[in-house]
Formats: structure tokens, sequence, C-alpha cells
């Protein structure tokens, strides 16, 4: 075992050696490139190396590694970028990060090229050489990674200008793809690179312990982090009392993406313990595998824990039958050590001592270590050894699951209503999709229109799919879109990094069960995962091109013509020098066409950031000020798109230009009930009883179990009848109260099917006490003689 070693100790300092002669070989003939890995700094001269954090990379490689990392861990720190408003902030972030790259870049290109005293010469050498090298990154980039997102880009910004059911939730949603599409396209960047790899590990392993560490602090109380625990006392959402939502606030995402990190730690160490290794590079492997198991069964998440079994159960199929002990044998110890820290930390309903919960997790997590050294060393010492580490193993496992079932056997049992809840919402979502089942609805679609087809009062802003939310959204065209998307990345994932698969399994799973999907940080994972896959194959490719690179530089001269030196390789091809001319223009045509959309990204995200601060400080001043009016106006002009901004505004116009402008809103959202609302509300008080009465059927119909919505649109209808009855219009009088009394008898008999029936009524929805007065008062309008002081009383408005 130690000639084998020292044998590929040997072999791997003759391949150094080789890789430096290929390169000062490749010098003295042609530019050539160093490597087949994808190295952007593609130069004829031996390259200069830059020690950075740790790693030996390239001055470009490690912009984008610091970038990709930055951005996820925004991403983390932003709650996941699950609302709009933290997507702009991110957008105008990255975008800040992406100019810094750029100067950081050429700041190190000047300084190394008077360093050197060849600027003009090196240049000219990098922009021109190694066209084959082009065309690959242009390739990867363009059919690999940047085109899936940019697509969703298009669909979701064609529905934003050619109509959808809500505007700026199709805007909201183009902005994120666009922002995906910035990552996808750094990430693509970063795989074409030399050591991409290590990069794509730091940026992992940074998300991942940042997710998981702050949440088991944020459990032990040493980490304030708001909302980071979710508490209830419905059994059917937690047995425990308490759930860890992390900083995603969710404990569903949150679990999912522990289960994503912990078996992608999990085959770290399989590949570890396969063979024999050092005690500190099992530690290093080993050492988030535990927290990241206790984080994901802290989550409390059935669905996290499904799709994770399902992924290490298929990990387990996909090993050589050799390798499928080893994988076992370096979960048993953490998981049995995670099941123990979750029991009590969930006897302590997730809010323990911070000294006592600190020691529960050191005491785990060095149980978990020394555990996995010793089944290693068991592992490799003989027979009887092994024997011995596989009953170990099994009573590890049998253990964690033991503890782990009884910890939750109160809620597997209690929580069936929730899963009703979402079969009945998912029943309902079909329906919804049926009606634009090709090209959907736009963005946002259930959150605008669930109201409106909801079969019971549950509370549901998400349809806790990720596959049914796309349809609704774009159809099944987008749907296809994605499916592709994922064949693509799974393929490429299992032929180049089988060890990120489950990983990648997690993510798909999950997302069919869950709305994990509109985090858009668990998207830059599953794009962070599909690139890292690309960048093992590059790697891979590094020795295979130092060897055709000996080749061309010993064998292939150098093609010279009135142009520019052009590699011999192109020309053997069948490349003419106006395909070359051709090629060497792409890379400048697509820079422009990324910038004006990099510029337009920003346009639209600032636009909304403006109009979202205006907006707050809108409701700082008082109404009565004409401060508040100007800022509502300028957060109009800056998104007209958002309904709220919309109804605000026109509270303080005039009836005339209120109703201009929420009927110009509503061509924008012809969905929200809000709107027609506002609209019922305005006819209202300028006695047109017929016109509110359908502005507020319409209200009620878009929200019909909204109580507030309800009562509203019975005291409006008093009030537009009294106002009838005052003008002396006394048909028109009765025929609106009439109309209310229909809409209390509606109200009346859908609050009885409710309370009649067996569906969780998770908005509350019933009878208001309001509206007995108020049908009181509508009979009584509705009939043939009013007492004259009925049509000069008021009430006092719902809510």
């Amino acid at each position: 075992m130690q000639q084998q070693r020292d044998g590929d100790h040997m072999v791997e300092h003759q391949q150094g050696k080789n890789r430096a002669e290929i390169k000062m070989n490749v010098c003295s003939a042609v530019p050539i490139s160093a490597t087949d890995a994808g190295d952007l700094n593609l130069s004829c001269r031996f390259k200069q190396k830059t020690k950075t954090f740790g790693l030996d990379t390239s001055a470009l490689t490690m912009v984008l590694g610091v970038m990709g990392t930055i951005m996820l861990l925004a991403a983390c720190l932003g709650r996941g970028l699950y609302f709009p408003s933290d997507v702009y902030g991110a957008i105008l972030f990255s975008s800040g990060s992406i100019l810094m790259g750029v100067i950081m870049l050429l700041l190190l290109r000047v300084l190394r090229s008077k360093k050197n005293n060849a600027l003009k010469n090196r240049l000219s050498c990098d922009i021109h050489s190694n066209e084959e090298m082009k065309i690959r990154y242009w390739h990867m980039n363009l059919n690999g990674w940047t085109i899936w997102p940019i697509i969703m880009m298009v669909c979701y910004g064609l529905y934003a200008c050619l109509g959808s059911v809500s505007t700026q939730g199709s805007m909201d949603e183009m902005l994120r793809w666009s922002l995906l599409a910035i990552f996808a396209l750094l990430a693509g960047m970063l795989a074409s690179c030399a050591h991409g790899v290590r990069w794509f590990a730091v940026g992992w392993q940074a998300a991942g312990s940042l997710l998981v560490f702050s949440g088991l602090l944020a459990v032990c109380g040493v980490l304030p982090l708001p909302f980071a625990v979710m508490r209830t006392a419905d059994p059917e959402i937690s047995s425990a009392g308490a759930r860890l939502g992390g900083l995603l606030q969710y404990p569903n995402a949150y679990g999912a993406v522990a289960g994503m990190y912990a078996l992608e730690r999990l085959a770290a160490v399989a590949r570890a313990m396969a063979r024999p290794v050092t005690a500190g590079r099992l530690i290093a492997a080993a050492l988030p595998l535990m927290p990241a198991q206790a984080a994901l069964l802290l989550s409390e998440s059935r669905g996290a824990w499904l799709a994770t079994g399902i992924a290490a159960a298929s990990a387990f199929a996909w090993q050589r039958r050799g390798d499928r002990l080893p994988l076992l044998l370096a979960m048993a110890a953490p998981l049995a050590s995670a099941a123990w820290l979750y029991r009590q930390l969930a006897a302590a309903q997730l809010a323990p001592a911070p000294v006592p919960g600190l020691l529960a997790l050191a005491g785990a997590w060095a149980a978990a270590l020394l555990g996995t050294l010793l089944l290693c060393r068991l592992w490799h010492t003989g027979a009887r050894a092994r024997a011995a580490a596989l009953t170990a193993m099994a009573l590890a496992v049998t253990t964690a699951a033991m503890l782990a079932v009884a910890s939750t056997a109160e809620r597997l049992a209690a929580g069936v209503g929730t899963g009703l809840s979402r079969l009945r919402m998912w029943r309902d979502a079909l329906e919804l999709w049926s009606g634009a089942a090709w090209l959907g609805h736009g963005g946002d679609t259930w959150r605008s229109m669930f109201r409106a087809i909801q079969s019971s009062p549950y509370v549901g802003g998400e349809v806790h799919n990720g596959l049914i939310d796309m349809a609704l959204d774009t159809g099944l065209i987008g749907l296809i879109i994605i499916c592709a998307w994922f064949a693509f990345t799974i393929r490429n994932t299992v032929k180049y990094a089988a060890g990120l698969m489950p990983s990648v399994l997690v993510f798909v799973l999950h997302g069919a069960m869950d709305f994990d999907w509109s985090f858009t940080l668990v998207w830059m994972l599953f794009i962070w995962l599909g690139a890292w896959s690309y960048a093992y194959t590059n790697e891979q490719r590094t020795a295979t091109a130092d060897e055709h690179a000996i080749i061309q530089a010993r064998e292939v001269p150098a093609v010279f013509t009135n142009e520019r030196s052009v590699q011999p390789s192109l020309l053997s091809n069948g490349f003419s020098y106006q395909d070359i001319r051709t090629m060497r223009t792409i890379p400048w045509l697509t820079s422009l066409a990324i910038l004006i959309w990099l510029g337009g990204t920003v346009w639209l995200a600032g636009c909304n950031v403006l109009a979202e601060v205006k907006y707050r400080l809108a409701g700082t001043v008082p109404q009565e000020m004409i401060q508040h009016r100007a800022e509502l106006t300028a957060a109009f002009h800056a998104n007209p798109y958002r309904p709220e901004i919309a109804i605000s505004l026109s509270r303080t116009l005039t009836a005339h230009d209120a109703e201009k402008l929420l009927m110009s809103s509503l061509s924008h959202s012809p969905a929200e009930p809000r709107l027609y609302q506002e609209l019922g509300k305005l006819a209202a008080q300028s006695g047109q009883g017929t016109q509110a009465g359908k502005y507020f059927e319409q209200a009620v119909a878009l929200n019909r179990y909204d109580t507030h919505i309800q009562s509203a649109a019975l005291y409006w209808m008093i009030q537009a009848s009294r106002r009838e009855w005052a003008a002396g219009y006394t048909d028109r009088a009765r025929q609106t109260a009439a109309a209310g009394v229909r809409m209390y008898e509606c109200y009346e008999q859908l609050s009885a099917t409710v309370a009649a029936g067996k569906a969780r009524n998770d908005r509350q929805f019933t009878l208001d006490e309001d509206a007995a007065v108020y049908i009181g008062h509508l009979r009584i309008l509705a009939s043939t003689a009013v007492p004259q002081e009925w049509t000069r009383q008021t009430n006092k408005p719902p809510g």
C-alpha cells in the first residue's frame, strides 16, 4: 500500500513536470491553451499563479469564485431571496459585484503587465489566441447553463409586456430569473476555468455551513436570529411545539437545503472511508455532517426527510457493490448523534439554556467524529474488525431511526389535516391550470387567483408544489423547459460527478412537494451543483489536454498570414479565415448583449427599490400632509404596477381621478379584489348603487372567504342606497338595497356550508356580527316606505 502511494506521488510529480514543460514548449511554438479545463487567461506564456485563500489559481478564477461565493452567502443572509424586495437588492448587489470583479481583474492584468513590461503583446495574445477555447466557452455558457434561466426570464418578460393576471408578479419573476441567469453565467464561466472545482467546493461549504451552524446556534440561544424557530401549539404542524427554519425562516425549505448539504458531505466522507486516509482528512470531510443531519431533523419536515431518504437510497443503489458499505459506515455515527441531539433539543422545545445546549451540541459532535474515526479504523483492520464495524453501524442506524420516530410519532399520527389541505389545494390548482394549459396565466398566478377558486377556506399563498406552480405560470411549455433543464443537469451530474447526484435529487423531489423553488437561493444551489459537476470533467481532461498540447507544440508549426497568427488546429479542422473572424466577433456581440441585459435588469430593479422606499416613506407621513401624496406619486411613477400603491394614491385624489387611476391599475392586476372593492367604495360614495353592486360582487367573487370584504360590501351598499334615497331616486335605492340583501344571503349560505363541513377553516371565515346589523338596514331600505331619518343615518364602516 505504501509503495502504491509513493508511486502515485511520483506520477503526480511527473505530471506536474510535464505540464510545466508543455507550457514552456507552447511558448516557444504557437499560442495554445495550457489546459483543457478552460482557463480564461489564454496567453502564450508560462502562467503566473496567485495564491489566494489557500488556492493556487488564476486571477479570473479567483474573481469568479469570490463573486459566486459572495452571491451565495448574500442569498443565505437575505432570507433565501424569497421576497421580491430581497431579489431587487440582490440584483443591485450582484451587478455591483460584477463591476468590482471586472475592475479587479483589469487591475491585476495591468499590474502584471507593468511588472513584465509586456502589456501590448500579452493583450494581443490573450484576445486572439486559442479560438477553440473561446468557442467552447461560448457553447458551454449558452447551451449548458445560461440558456435555461434566460428562456424562463424571456417567458415572464413576455407575460409582463403582453398581459397576465399580475403584471407585477410577472415582472418580479422576470427579475428573479434574470438574477439566476447572471448567477448561471458566473457559474458557467467558473466551471470552465482551471481549478474551478476548488472554488465550487469553497462556495458550497461556505453557504452550507452558514445555514446549518447559524440555525443550530440560534436554537442554543447563542445567535439572536429573528424567526429562525417557528413555534406552534398545533400538533399537526409540530410535535415538539417548535421547528427550525434558520435563515430561510421556513422549516420545510430549510430542511431540504440541509438535506442537500448533508448528502454531499456524506458522499465525501464515504469516499474518504473507502480507502485508508489520515485522521485529519477524514475529520475535515466529516466535520459538518452531523450538524447538517441535526438541522435536517430539527426542521421536522416530513417532506425533506422523505426526499433525503429517497436520494440517499438512490445513492446507495448507484454505488458499486464494494462502495456501498463505506457509505453506510459514513452515515451511522453522525446520524445516531444527530438523532440524540434532536431528541434533547426537541424536549426543550428548541429553547434550551445556552450552556446546556452548547454542551449537548459539542458532545454529539465529538461522538459523531470519534465514532466515524473508529468505524473507519475497524473497516480497514481485518475481517473480525469489519464485522464489529458492521454491527456498530446497524445499531447506530437503528437507534437513530427509533429516536427520530419516537420524537415525531404524535405528528406523524395527527398530521393528516395538512396533507388533505394540500390535496385540496392541488385539485383547485389543476382546475385553474386547465383554463390555460399550454401558455399559463403569467407570474404569481396562484397567489393572485387562489382566493377566487379555492374550494375551502385554507391559507395558501403558495401551492406547495413547484411543478404545478410552474405549470400555472408558464403552462406546459414552461414545464417542458424546466424538465429539460433538470434532465440536462442530471445527465451531466451522473456522468461527471455522481457524488453530487443525491443533492440534485433532493432539490427535484422536495420541490415537487413544497414551494422550495420560490426561494431563489434553492435555484442558485441547483445551478451551483450543475456547474460544479461540469467543472469536474474539466479537471479530468487536464492531463489529456497536456498530451495534445505536446503534440501540437512539437509537431505542428504555426501558420502565419497577413492576419494575426492563427492556431493550426482551427485551419486543419476546415475553418476559413472568414469563419475565424466571425468566431472572434461572437464574444464581442455576446458581451454587448450581456451589457444591455444587465443594464435593463439593474434599471428595473432600481425602479422597484425606489417605489418600495417611497411607499414606505409615505406610510410614515400623516395623510393630511402634502408630502404624503408626493411620496405616493413618486412611488407610483417608479412602479405603476403595484396595486397597493395605486390604491393608496387614489385615496388622495378626487373621485374622477381616483376611478381613472384604479381602472388603469386594474388592467395590470385584473384578479386583484382590493381594486374592485375600492372602485365599489367610490361608486357608493357617488350614489351609483348599481355600479357599486357590480364592483362588490366582483370583489367577493375574487375573495369570497374573506369576512372583511363580505361585511364591507354590505356596509357600502347601505351607503349607496341611502344616497340614492336622499337624491330622490327611490326605485334605484330599493334595487341597490335588494342587491345588498342578495349579497348577504349568499354570504350567510357560504358561512353555513363552511361551518357544517369538515375542511380546515384556516382563514377563520364566519358570519360577521356586523353583518347581522347590516342586513336589517338593507331590508328596511329595500321596503316600500323608508323613514326620513334612515336616509341620513350613517354607520361605522367595518374594520
